[in-house]
């Protein structure tokens, strides 16, 4: 990631390998963007910085910098005219989200190849021109879908992605203690917990959370997604060669209200909160593969892809339906440099970023999993054990709470002494909510208000535990 950034600062402003060396070092010490170290070594000025820091893409002045031929501009134009009908530029320039005066370049080329005619103004106040699309362009749309049915909006180049994707970088998050204490505030999670949590969150490295079933993993690794600040950019789609990859996924994607934004930019990227993607015993290795519709002819994002910049979350890990090691292998390198390659179709590989904060949760015990050679590539390994009794408590406080239901003291101590003791049963996060919401259950069943009662919780118990 920092090479891809260090490229830019040599091209464009002069920076020299020596001064790259010493601004890492400085980095490497004191924290930070690699940008911020070498203004602040005296290497580049604030106003340099900002030109290759920018993180709002900015809205491209001329064809030439959208990165796009006008040919592929204008076959794009017109695949979007095929269902447009009687339209004008405007009309087009909001489907293409390129500039009004890049979209009147492509009409004019279509014009000239009879591709579209002119219809007159589009009403006597608004003089803009509207046109129609001429059968020769009908059939030269039918042939373009043949070629790619991506009718969308105007991809932007793998660069300005990759670009993107390093100012947007999870390990330069700004993460605080006040931060953490805030997203876990809803659950219980004890202080020496979250000590250990704010780091391996701040340092954007992968998180190995394990331990029993029942404990919360998940709802950590959920909760992680809180801590996450700021929003960022992402393309609807990219262009690598004459190939197309979607990327916006409204599943995967948060999208943030544009009338926000303090500037105006490339309407070819969302902005977005910081993605969350979470995958369980789905996951397969194809799914962090490009996937090529054969009928629609363009390409999906793989799952990593869409995680850039955000969160990863592969919860139940062990259990999915390609083997541990080999998911493992898969990631090896890109955990260790950051970096991912992918395929075409035609065999041509490149380079994509690999920056998301990956969470693995499982209850399978690590060795078992994982050899040392992987554990050494996560930086945290964190154990999410069975809560204590204090702990317990406080999380059966609050989940009655929550539903409104009054705790009784002396009904919980007849839950730890007749059941979690007697029959040495450990204590686990979720029985609270589980038990209660019995309890809620045989209260709406009876049309009564719940109730914490030794009665009660004794129903609870023995529908919730197999009796043997």
């Amino acid at each position: 990631m920092e090479r891809l950034i260090g490229e830019r600062l040599k091209e464009h402003h002069g920076i020299t390998d020596e001064q790259l060396k010493l601004a890492l070092e400085r980095q490497r010490l004191q924290g930070g963007r690699l940008g911020t170290n070498l203004a602040a070594l005296g290497f580049l000025t604030e106003e340099e910085l900002s030109t290759v820091l920018r993180l709002d893409p900015p809205v491209p002045d001329s064809l030439e910098e959208t990165g796009l031929t006008l040919s592929f501009v204008s076959d794009l134009v017109m695949k979007h005219l095929l269902v447009l009908g009687d339209f004008t530029s405007r009309d087009v320039a909001e489907r293409v989200k390129l500039p009004l005066s890049i979209i009147e370049q492509a009409l004019d080329n279509l014009r000239h190849d009879h591709f579209i005619d002119a219809k007159g103004a589009s009403s006597p106040i608004n003089m803009s021109v509207r046109y129609a699309i001429t059968d020769p362009g009908k059939r030269h749309a039918l042939e373009l879908l043949l070629v790619s049915r991506y009718v969308g909006p105007a991809p932007v180049t793998l660069e300005a992605y990759r670009h993107m994707a390093e100012v947007q970088t999870v390990k330069n998050i700004m993460v605080g203690v006040e931060d953490v204490k805030q997203a876990f505030s809803h659950i219980i999670v004890s202080d020496r917990m979250l000590s250990r949590l704010g780091p391996a969150i701040s340092s954007g490295r992968a998180i190995f959370l394990y331990g029993p079933p029942g404990n919360g993993k998940t709802t950590i690794a959920e909760t992680i997604a809180k801590v996450l600040p700021d929003n960022i950019y992402v393309p609807y789609a990219i262009m690598v060669g004459d190939d197309i990859i979607t990327m916006y996924d409204p599943v995967s994607h948060q999208r943030v209200d544009e009338s926000q934004l303090k500037v105006s930019i490339d309407q070819r990227w969302v902005p977005i909160r910081r993605p969350v993607v979470m995958t369980g015993g789905e996951l397969t290795l194809e799914m962090l593969d490009l996937e090529f519709n054969p009928i629609a002819k363009y390409y999906e994002a793989p799952l990593q892809m869409k995680a850039n910049n955000g969160l990863f979350i592969v919860d139940d890990f062990g259990r999915q339906r390609v083997d541990p090691q080999h998911l493992l292998n898969r990631w090896i390198v890109p955990l260790e440099r950051r970096t991912d390659f992918l395929s075409l179709q035609n065999g041509m590989k490149f380079e994509i970023p690999f920056d998301q904060l990956i969470v693995f949760s499982t209850n399978i015990e690590p060795k078992k999993l994982v050899d040392e050679a992987f554990l050494r590539r996560i930086r945290y390994k964190i154990l999410i054990d069975h809560p204590s009794e204090s702990e317990y408590g406080e999380i059966f406080r609050k989940i009655c709470s929550a539903n409104s239901i009054e705790f009784k003291q002396d009904v919980f101590d007849y839950l730890l002494d007749n059941f979690y003791r007697r029959l040495d049963v450990k204590l686990n996060a979720c029985h609270p909510r589980d038990l209660v919401d019995h309890i809620i259950d045989e209260a709406h069943y009876h049309a009564h208000a719940p109730e914490l009662t030794r009665e009660n919780i004794t129903f609870a118990w023995e529908n919730y535990f197999v009796q043997l």
